[in-house]
């Protein structure tokens, strides 16, 4: 049988680029809405050109994930509208409901997380580690959190190494805390509920770190079991 080889070239420094912006992007380390370093500053940082900045940029742009604006800089994309976002034209059904959204996560994360528990490497730790501090310094400053909340979930789907699985947590995400951030508000507004959340976040990160499977999926599961549990009550009173 006659096959072809092709010879291994080495990456492009563009192409590098490129892969790590996407990977902060990801992992929520650069959030939505957020402005990215001035291009000059960036390069520098990277030790790349500006050419090379440039071109990974505008890959980015091209695949909606950045938004450059002439004479303010280039902006991580901000959540896509209702009518953009397939998950909330789903939740237009009539008898869709929040809960229903809250099991549809149930099954997506407790599988990342045991996912994520498998293949995690040290850096993909140390972003977990890194959302969860970011998380406990918002809430216990009296912010919502809402968007350190996302870095962390994103961080736990990236460290899954799905690429599938980062895809929809994303789509998922714009939508649930960006499209019903109001009704977050309610389950951050107890100190005594933010330092339970706070606590299954960090059992969440200890399994993953143990390389745990089973306990990553049961930790996942009963943190958002608490919070369907909590808009189920609510919605009752």
């Amino acid at each position: 049988m006659s096959i072809v080889i092709k010879p291994v070239r080495p990456k492009k420094i563009s192409d590098q680029v490129f892969e790590q912006l996407l990977e902060l992007i990801n992992r929520g380390q650069i959030k939505p809405g957020e402005k990215l370093m001035p291009e000059r500053e960036l390069a520098e940082a990277m030790a790349v050109s500006r050419t090379s900045l440039r071109n990974a940029i505008s890959r980015l742009v091209f695949m909606g994930l950045l938004d450059h604006r002439q004479g303010q800089g280039t902006f991580v994309r901000a959540p896509d509208s209702r009518d953009a976002n397939p998950l909330a034209r789903a939740m237009e059904a009539p008898d869709a409901t929040l809960e229903d959204l809250l099991e549809v996560r149930m099954g997506i994360e407790c599988n990342a997380a045991a996912l994520a528990a498998r293949r995690a490497d040290e850096r993909d730790i140390r972003a977990l580690e890194d959302s969860l501090k970011e998380m406990t310094v918002e809430v216990t400053s009296g912010r919502l959190g809402t968007e350190a909340d996302v870095s962390f979930h994103m961080a736990v789907s990236y460290a899954a190494k799905n690429p599938v699985q980062i895809h929809i947590m994303r789509t998922f995400y714009d939508f649930l805390f960006y499209g019903i951030k109001e009704n977050l508000y309610y389950l951050y507004e107890e100190q005594s509920r933010i330092q339970l959340i706070i606590d299954q976040h960090t059992r969440i990160v200890n399994a993953i770190r143990r390389h745990d499977p089973d306990a990553a999926y049961a930790a996942m599961k009963t943190h958002i079991g608490y919070v369907l549990d909590f808009f189920r009550n609510r919605e009752a009173i």
